[in-house]
């Protein structure tokens, strides 16, 4: 928990409010704690401008914030130098900035999650269903994973995954969220399904979700690192322009069909205003003369693969009905993007 290390009552307040925020609770002393190690090993330490006289002497670390109101105080400089202190920040200004930091400390800060997004060339393309077996195979292998819905009018992701009556919260529940989201919150919310967390659409009235709100829920899942797989409509409005800024890829599921090649031509040209990595992806039947590589040159996109598809539809149980189960070419498609697309090095 972060170190708040302050007198003045005033401030105190303001700081627990922020910590709150950030979906902590901090320790509180008046000076440098005497408990050994309380002061090095906290993850954040806050300290009021009325306490840094009392921290001369602290061992030095990182982490150290000195926090404070006035804001034409010339002296808080040499009181930062003297405790070590990473930044001075002023109250309100720095509110929000201050609720960012506490929060990254409070979770812990790693790697942000390879976002990958999804997203059909054509109507039928089948994006839904890539998306679902990406999510599933990088669950299966041990990857932290979170699947989105990212189309409003798709009737619900977890659908697809046999999790439509599965508790937890669904996009309407974030209507609301602004600023920082908890990103352990957030996971812990989520419907649990096949070792993975699913953030879906319900079948409820039609909710409108903010782009603000979306940035912050999408920014959430992605702090914890692992995966996290975007399943997108084709058309291109502000919330889905939010979820496109997030992704470090995009697959355009494409069939390998003249329509298909030019309605998908039209996709890429205005998912490419906003992705700047975007990839083809392509599937059968082709038609006559055509093969991924053409669909691939006619968009002017790399090309990733062919998606082997399952024409049948499976009945039964949900995991023999699961996209990307064990055994099916799918799986093993998706097993080989996933270890690609994570080596080491390789261009995002």
């Amino acid at each position: 928990m972060p170190l708040i290390v302050t007198e003045d009552m005033e401030l105190l307040d303001d700081l627990l409010r922020l910590c709150a925020a950030a979906g902590t609770e901090p320790e509180v002393h008046h000076a440098v704690p005497e408990r050994r190690g309380a002061w090095e090993e906290a993850p954040l330490v806050l300290v009021g401008d009325d306490a840094a006289a009392r921290c001369r002497g602290a061992a030095r670390r990182e982490g150290v914030l000195l926090v404070g109101r006035e804001q034409d105080d010339p002296g808080v400089w040499r009181l930062a130098v003297e405790i070590g202190a990473d930044e001075v920040l002023r109250l309100p200004d720095a509110e929000r900035l201050l609720v960012d930091r506490i929060a990254d400390a409070a979770e812990g800060v790693g790697d942000p999650a390879a976002t990958i997004g999804v997203i059909g060339g054509c109507g039928g393309a089948g994006a839904s269903t890539l998306a679902c077996a990406l999510a599933v195979t990088a669950a299966r292998e041990g990857r932290r994973t979170v699947l989105v819905d990212g189309d409003p009018l798709g009737g619900g992701i977890d659908v697809l995954l046999g999790g439509e009556r599965a508790e937890g919260r669904r996009w309407p529940d974030f209507a609301s969220a602004r600023g920082r989201v908890a990103g352990g919150a957030l996971e812990e919310s989520l419907p649990r399904l096949h070792r993975l967390r699913v953030l879906s659409w319900d079948r409820g009235d039609s909710v409108v979700v903010p782009p603000d709100a979306l940035r912050s829920v999408l920014s959430a899942a992605r702090r914890g690192g692992g995966v996290v797989v975007v399943d997108l409509p084709r058309r291109v409005d502000e919330g889905v322009a939010e979820a496109l800024a997030q992704l470090d890829l995009g697959l355009l599921m494409v069939p390998g069909e003249l329509r298909s090649v030019a309605a998908a031509n039209r996709v890429a040209s205005t998912v490419g205003m906003v992705l700047r990595d975007l990839r083809i992806v392509t599937r059968r039947p082709y038609g006559p003369g055509l093969d991924d590589g053409w669909v691939a040159a006619s968009l002017g996109l790399p090309l990733v693969g062919e998606v082997p598809w399952e024409s049948r539809v499976p009945t039964g149980p949900p995991e023999e009905t699961l996209p990307g189960r064990p055994g099916t070419p799918l799986a093993r498609f998706c097993s080989v993007f996933w270890e690609r697309a994570l080596a080491p090095g390789t261009p995002s």
